[in-house]
């Protein structure tokens, strides 16, 4: 069973990413970590550092349950800048298909926040 995150728009022609659960826990810790911190560490994934320590504009994407509802475009547009600017800051990926494989990941999630913001649709988890 896998994860899907997709407009709420009702269009099957929209855009979508999807991971396996554990692609999708793989690629948050290793945002966790581009961002300084480790998800591990934190409320709601083992740990026990509150959310409210934290200070990255992912943090609804980072703290988000796996099967509950969705982002607000609004949230969605406050994300895009720093997920273009990670994109930004990696890019000869070409040597390690791990870390190229999280860039082309980033990609899609923007081209699919883009959409929800240009549609003003919630990006759903689902």
């Amino acid at each position: 069973m896998g994860l899907m995150l997709c407009p709420a728009d009702d269009d099957v022609a929209s855009p979508d990413i999807s991971w396996s659960h554990y692609g999708f826990n793989l690629f948050r810790e290793w945002l966790a970590q581009v961002e300084g911190f480790a998800l591990p560490e934190m409320a709601g994934f083992g740990g026990k550092r509150a959310w409210s320590s934290i200070t990255t504009t992912l943090a609804p994407l980072l703290n988000h349950p796996d099967d509950d509802g969705g982002l607000t475009p609004t949230q969605c547009v406050a994300m895009l800048p720093r997920l273009k600017e990670i994109v930004g800051e990696r890019p000869q990926v070409v040597d390690d298909p791990v870390l190229q494989r999280r860039i082309n990941d980033i990609r899609q999630l923007i081209a699919v926040m883009k959409y929800c913001v240009d549609k003003g649709v919630p990006l759903d988890f689902c």
